[in-house]
């Protein structure tokens, strides 16, 4: 299935103050916030592309959608109805905060087409989310994620990787967490220290440091094992690039490849786990993938067959349709 947002920023807008690590006119590289007119506009832009897509949604992303004064939210929901009425667009994605959910808010989003909801939870260990100054706790996040549920709509959760405060125990927590609420689609984030952040602050004094590339490609790995094992769709593995980002970020794991590179460890696990179950001391080993994820097992830089070589591997690579997309299969030679 084709699939398209047609993303509308409304950046910061909503927020109740500014957590610790969130400067949206860094990462959107605008403070604009758009009107119906403008809205209008990216539909139409989107629609005259010519491309057929099987789902096309309008995404309002950027700040706590639900949070903005009702007058503003609803004139922005009225001017993609039309679309929706055409069946031009399927309908709409919002993201929020946590504590910006209740029944009148739900009634309204459900009125005008909303069809998921994404919460930023960015971690379920309270003390995490007080460093950080989120404003809400992990009970909200349950809360909300649960009716959400109830009132139908597709429910996604955005967690951030290395916070202040946090560590691989925490994030494997929030993971874990994130299961047991059954979202359809997860976002994960890295955290990054953009300017003029309390971030920056701290990372200006010592008192705070991101983590290292390895040990976040680490737990990002485990938490797609995570996930895919639980049938959760990652749709989103750090930000993308962007002008404004990387001309703001002072520190923090970033990379314009950085999904490929934690599925390029994702599928070395896989093997060495299947090595493993198999029991073999032949080194000889034919591995099936399907085509689009040679590049990926061979890692950036040929990292895995290296790694494989090290080990006493000598592999034959074999492309083969039929085998599931982040998945493989092996025998001995």
């Amino acid at each position: 299935m084709k699939h398209a947002n047609i993303a509308i920023f409304v950046p910061h807008n909503g927020c109740p103050h500014q957590c610790s690590f969130c400067n949206q006119k860094n990462i959107t590289g605008t403070n604009f916030q758009p009107r119906k007119q403008h809205v209008i506009n990216a539909i139409e832009t989107s629609l005259s592309k010519n491309t057929y897509i099987e789902n096309r949604e309008v995404a309002f992303f950027g700040g706590s959608f639900t949070a903005i004064s009702h007058d503003y939210m609803i004139e922005l929901l009225e001017s993609v109805q039309p679309y929706i009425e055409e069946n031009e667009v399927n309908g709409i994605r919002i993201s929020t905060r946590p504590d910006a959910i209740s029944d009148e808010i739900l009634d309204i989003l459900k009125k005008y087409n909303v069809t998921a909801i994404e919460l930023g939870a960015q971690s379920m260990h309270n003390r995490v989310l007080e460093l950080n100054e989120r404003g809400h706790n992990a009970n909200d996040v349950i809360v909300s994620a649960t009716k959400i549920k109830e009132y139908g709509f597709e429910l996604g959760l955005q967690m951030m990787v290395g916070l202040y405060g946090s560590n691989r125990e925490k994030d494997l927590f929030t993971g874990n967490m994130f299961v047991k609420l059954k979202p359809k689609t997860v976002r994960i984030y890295p955290t990054l220290i953009m300017k003029d952040t309390k971030l920056a602050q701290l990372y200006k004094e010592k008192l705070y440091l991101p983590m290292e590339f390895n040990e976040t490609v680490d737990i990002c790995t485990e938490l797609l094992k995570i996930f895919e094992v639980n049938n959760i769709n990652v749709i989103r593995l750090g930000l993308h690039s962007s002008e404004s980002l990387e001309n703001n970020l002072l520190a923090g794991v970033w990379h314009p490849a950085f999904r490929e590179i934690c599925e390029s460890k994702l599928l070395l696990d896989k093997f060495i786990n299947k090595i493993n179950i198999l029991k073999t001391k032949n080194k000889k080993i034919n591995v099936y993938l399907n085509p689009k994820d040679l590049s990926k097992f061979i890692g950036q830089k040929q990292c895995n067959i290296t790694e494989l070589k090290s080990m006493g591997f000598d592999l034959q690579i074999i492309k083969d349709n039929k085998v599931k997309r982040n998945s493989l299969k092996i025998e001995e030679q």
